[in-house]
């Protein structure tokens, strides 16, 4: 289903008017003028984009008759009889669910109307049996894709060419409602902001993973850009982590580059989200990582954690031997010195 997307960002109190008296309410054909009217508002805060329905989008029409057929559902947002808000979903095999034109009015930017619109389509797919969301955003539209990976999407698949009028070309996105993804170079890049959450989350919450509170958001962001240039060049394995919709955790294959040494990864930065924790995603990602070192011909795995950690607790249980400890190896959130444990599995 070729759509063009122009959402809106997380909610800020700085920017957006109010979206007080709005209302959400299923879409009718009826509403076919609001729908070109909404479309072309937001189509044109953007050179070049041209809105011809007859020949490209007739669908508009009688859009809630279009999705009704494929089985999908349609929402508008109204104010003062207007239509301000949009979005759509449709089912495809496998419990997959596009979901297709999400549109705010330009002036309602940043009043949060994008995630009330989002959120419902979302939560009538899972209602329905949604395992995995995907959508297609134009690669023009920067504003939504900031919006998307907001809310756990990443990138994944080639770039679409949809052949129309506007030259148009589409980025793919996908986000499981709970699972486990190896992210590509695109999907890691795609990744960096709420991964970067979730650095940031777990050292302010005390976490020994190299930095110390408060990390910055910009420093976090540093860091997973550099991860993605790794994951790009071959020399790093991510994955990632979605619970309920929203991507929590991550863990890091680091593969050694001594010739000496192709046989051995190490095991980098498990991460679960401090609101995600003991519903076992990080063993999840562990058994997903030995599987993925396996995938890469790696044989010997090794890590460290902070001794005492719960993460310390979770290595022994599945399996992983001790190789020793240093004292002092690094520094506490207060900044008095921590032992580190090192160990060591053999995967294949």
């Amino acid at each position: 289903m070729s759509s063009l997307h122009c959402p809106s960002p997380q909610p800020s109190p700085a920017t957006g008017e109010s979206v007080t008296g709005v209302a959400l309410r299923p879409g009718r054909d009826a509403d076919a003028d609001g729908f070109v009217a909404l479309i072309g508002a937001c189509w044109d805060q953007y050179p070049g984009i041209v809105l011809d329905v007859d020949a490209e989008m007739p669908e508009l029409r009688a859009l809630a008759s279009h999705y009704a057929n494929k089985g999908g559902a349609l929402w508008v947002a109204e104010a003062d009889g207007g239509v301000v808000g949009m979005v759509a979903t449709v089912p495809h095999d496998a419990g997959i669910w596009e979901i297709c034109r999400v549109y705010t009015l330009p002036t309602l930017h940043g009043g949060g109307l994008g995630h009330r619109l989002l959120d419902a389509a979302e939560v009538h797919a899972r209602t329905a049996g949604a395992t995995r969301f995907v959508l297609w955003s134009d690669t023009r539209f920067d504003r939504a894709h900031r919006f998307y990976e907001k809310r756990s999407y990443i990138r994944q698949g080639p770039i679409r060419v949809l052949h129309d009028i506007s030259n148009s070309l589409e980025f793919g996105y996908i986000k499981p409602v709970t699972g486990i993804e190896v992210l590509d170079a695109a999907a890691a890049a795609s990744a960096e902001r709420r991964l970067a959450e979730i650095l940031c989350a777990c050292v302010d919450a005390g976490a020994s993973v190299s930095y110390l509170p408060p990390l910055a958001p910009d420093v976090a962001r540093s860091f997973w850009k550099r991860a993605a240039a790794d994951v790009a060049a071959g020399t790093r394995v991510l994955i990632a982590a979605w619970d309920a919709g929203v991507l929590v955790g991550t863990a890091m294959l680091e593969l050694a580059s001594a010739p000496n040494q192709p046989h051995r990864a190490e095991v980098q930065k498990l991460l679960v989200h401090p609101s995600s924790r003991r519903r076992g995603l990080a063993r999840a990602l562990m058994l997903r990582a030995e599987q993925e070192a396996r995938r890469a011909g790696r044989t010997l795995l090794t890590l460290d954690t902070r001794a005492g950690d719960a993460a310390e607790n979770l290595y022994r249980a599945m399996g992983w031997q001790e190789a020793g400890r240093i004292p002092g190896y690094a520094l506490n959130a207060d900044r008095s010195p921590c032992a580190t444990v090192f160990f060591w599995r053999q995967v294949g």
